[in-house]
């Protein structure tokens, strides 16, 4: 049996992951987990996977829930909490799913312990990504991406040298107004850009689908991830999301991981890695899909694409920034206080404010991220 935390459990790719452990409940032990404010669902998923540590946001939520635990439950809260999950127990694999930067510092803690990261918090590597991977180096630990694009460049590359590799290239639904033009974009609304075209995700990365900041935060993750200089990672609209990304070698070979939509894919090769096992996916059929289409990324139509390459080359805290000023940006959207374009236009002034400053330590990557958040905050 694997032993497995899940941080972010009741989250889209927290519940993914527990409808993974289900289909294979003699093969899976749940050993913690983590959400935020959505105790109902919570308490279901620890009456059902009786795992020994439990964690919610906050101490309030904390003292709601203790009574309703089955026996020898511990129960933690906070960051700390978030933390203990990560670290304390007997998980050999720990899956990072909850939304936001928040995730790094028990990314770190599970990292220090030893144990194989499950990576669906693409803002671990935005934000510190020079911390992840030289901590993962020194304790032996192994990334395995489970995002979609990230799990199809990983697999693609299983068996190949590294020095082989001519350029990696991400695909990209287009999101909810892949069609849009700028001028249709002005007066969208928050139920429109809810509404994705080919993914079941949650709010907030549904709405960096549809300004292409989530691909932005995924092409800075590949550079760490697969040690890719910038400007050899290209990204592609693909509106069908068949093909998940793929790499082309020196020798002008392509190799592409193909598959219908669905994320319990590449959560289970990360839970199964290096193994395969049956999923409950559906199989493709390319006869049925008939074609695939394939276009060029307009970095004017989506400047926030553009943005996130030129604070992925500056480096340092400059992601860090990007992505606090987004996360910020996309939730005052989500209640209604900006509009659409807005969001992008916060997320440039407030990297336009910054100075940046080089091989940050985790305490200067927090002060810029909170510094951002709260300029983002007033805009």
């Amino acid at each position: 049996m694997k032993k497995i935390s899940v941080l972010g459990s009741t989250g889209s790719i927290g519940t993914q992951t527990l409808d993974v452990v289900r289909k294979h409940r003699e093969r899976f032990q749940i050993e913690g987990l983590a959400a935020g404010g959505n105790t109902e669902l919570l308490l279901a998923q620890v009456h059902e996977f009786a795992p020994s540590k439990v964690s919610v946001a906050s101490r309030d939520l904390a003292e709601r829930i203790k009574h309703e635990l089955p026996s020898g439950t511990q129960l933690y809260y906070g960051s700390e909490g978030l933390v203990e999950i990560a670290a304390g127990t007997e998980a050999e694999l720990v899956v990072t799913a909850v939304m936001g930067s928040m995730g790094l510092p028990s990314t770190l803690a599970a990292i220090r312990e030893g144990k194989t990261i499950g990576l669906a918090n693409k803002e671990t590597l935005v934000t510190a990504g020079h911390l992840v991977t030289a901590l993962a180096e020194e304790k032996g630990v192994k990334l395995l991406p489970i995002d979609s694009e990230h799990s199809a460049i990983f697999q693609c590359l299983n068996g190949e040298r590294h020095e082989d590799i001519e350029r990696i290239t991400l695909t990209a639904s287009g999101g909810s107004f892949r069609d849009y033009t700028r001028e249709q974009l002005v007066n969208v609304t928050v139920e429109d850009a809810l509404k994705h075209p080919n993914w079941s995700m949650g709010a907030k990365i549904t709405i960096d689908s549809a300004t292409m900041v989530n691909k932005g935060l995924e092409v800075m993750e590949a550079h760490w991830l697969y040690q890719i200089p910038y400007d050899r990672i290209s990204v592609l609209l693909h509106p069908e999301s068949i093909i998940h990304s793929f790499v082309e070698f020196r020798d002008s070979s392509i190799i592409a991981q193909l598959g219908n939509p669905d994320m319990r894919v590449p959560i289970q090769y990360a839970l199964t890695y290096p193994e395969r096992w049956e999923s409950p996916a559906t199989r493709l059929s390319l006869a049925e899909a008939g074609k695939l289409n394939f276009r060029e990324m307009d970095m004017e139509r989506f400047p926030c694409l553009r943005l996130a390459y030129e604070c992925g080359k500056m480096g340092g805290t400059a992601p860090t920034v990007f992505n606090a000023a987004n996360e910020v940006a996309v939730a005052r959207f989500l209640r209604k206080e900006i509009s659409f374009l807005q969001i992008e236009e916060i997320i440039q002034e407030v990297t336009d404010r910054h100075e940046t400053i080089a091989n940050p330590a985790l305490e200067t990557i927090e002060e810029a991220d909170q510094s951002a958040r709260e300029l983002a905050s007033r805009l």
